[in-house]
């Protein structure tokens, strides 16, 4: 009797299967105009993410991304491909990449921030840099913990 299992043996984890790696970027929406286009992306990466066994977490406020993905090391690669190749309009900037022990989301995770009062304490209390939201004028560690503050609840995030 032959058992297969998905467990890759440690010699044939050439490419870095075994090494988790969290990615956050940030962008500027210029492509998505609308809603519908907007889910659509959204399905089609959820989808995509929940394939190849990546899990992420997805803040969008007044046309900005803020998103953090974690995976093996293949899949981040080739995740990043694919962003830079399907929407080259929103110029995703890499603000972090670094390896770690464990995933810190618990699958596709989106959070529509607005002008209301929770929201707005979220963007004043993890980054002032300025009165308007502008994820690019924050430092890398404000942005983790920008994420880590607006998903401190995951369950009620999920998409």
């Amino acid at each position: 009797m032959q058992i297969t299992t998905s467990h890759t043996p440690e010699s044939k984890k050439r490419n870095g299967e075994h090494i988790l790696i969290n990615m956050t970027y940030i962008a500027k929406n210029v492509d998505l105009d609308s809603g519908i286009e907007l889910t659509r992306a959204f399905e089609y990466w959820r989808r995509y993410f929940e394939e190849n066994n990546i899990v992420s977490a997805l803040v969008i406020s007044e046309g900005y991304f803020v998103q953090s993905f974690q995976g093996t090391r293949p899949a981040i690669n080739i995740a990043l491909g694919k962003i830079l190749d399907k929407h080259s309009t929103i110029f995703p900037n890499i603000v972090n990449i670094e390896e770690i022990e464990s995933r810190q989301w618990n699958g596709f995770l989106v959070k529509y921030l607005t002008s209301s009062a929770e929201d707005e304490e979220y963007a004043l209390k993890s980054f002032s840099a300025g009165s308007d939201y502008n994820p690019y004028l924050m430092t890398s560690n404000q942005i983790e913990s920008f994420l880590t503050a607006v998903f401190a609840d995951t369950e009620s995030s999920k998409f």
